[in-house]
């Protein structure tokens, strides 16, 4: 197996290389999904000389395994269904209610995070989207879609470690995906990190704080 990243500030060090040919453009946004993507989003935005802002996005995790995603909601009214997972295995007034929860969380990370700031405007602007794993690709899926309503010039999907069919996937729904290593059969995000312990709301602001003086 190919070295881990020490941890998400190294992992996005090692995007940014994989992203050198958008550098110095002027027309950059980089959006990082929190709360894990904002360390690797702060690393690509400093190297390409990006502003860096936040998109938030809720994985709707299903009953019997939070990790495993029904699908996803994201800002801007943005809703992803996975829907072979739910298809007879969840009742629809399940599936509602575990989204209208997470929309209350949703809320409260936008406050959070951002305050009183208002999104960042992406009309007409090429927006790197980072996060710091693909697995099932729905919550990326969400932010892709929500973003696209903005009207930005385009999209592109950043992150340092996917799997493949996601990767295939998102290439169909965004105008370009950079993954730093796709593995030949990705069992958790988490293992190809040294450190994957949890990044905090605090981590959060400091980092959306140092770029935004920077």
């Amino acid at each position: 197996m190919t070295a881990r990243f020490l941890d998400r500030r190294d992992a996005g060090r090692s995007l940014s290389k994989a992203l050198a040919r958008y550098q110095g453009r002027s027309d950059l946004v980089v959006l990082a999904l929190p709360r894990g993507g904002v360390p690797v989003g702060y690393e690509v935005a400093r190297a390409l000389g990006a502003p860096l802002d936040v998109y938030v996005v809720r994985k709707l995790g299903a009953p019997w395994n939070e990790e495993l995603a029904l699908g996803a909601i994201g800002s801007f009214g943005a809703e992803v269904e996975n829907a072979d997972l739910i298809e007879g295995r969840v009742p629809r007034e399940v599936y509602e209610r575990i989204r209208d929860a997470e929309r209350v969380e949703l809320a409260r990370r936008e406050r959070a995070y951002r305050g009183d700031r208002a999104a960042p405007v992406v009309a007409d602007r090429t927006v790197i989207v980072v996060d710091d794993g693909l697995a099932t690709g729905a919550t990326m899926r969400a932010a892709v879609a929500g973003i696209r309503t903005l009207g930005p010039r385009a999209i592109v999907v950043a992150v340092p470690v996917g799997d493949a069919a996601v990767v295939g996937l998102l290439r169909e729904q965004a105008d370009d995906v950079v993954c730093a290593r796709i593995p030949r059969a990705l069992q958790a995000v988490g293992s190809h990190y040294e450190d994957f312990s949890q990044t905090t709301d605090e981590e959060v602001r400091v980092l959306l704080a140092e770029a935004g003086a920077r």
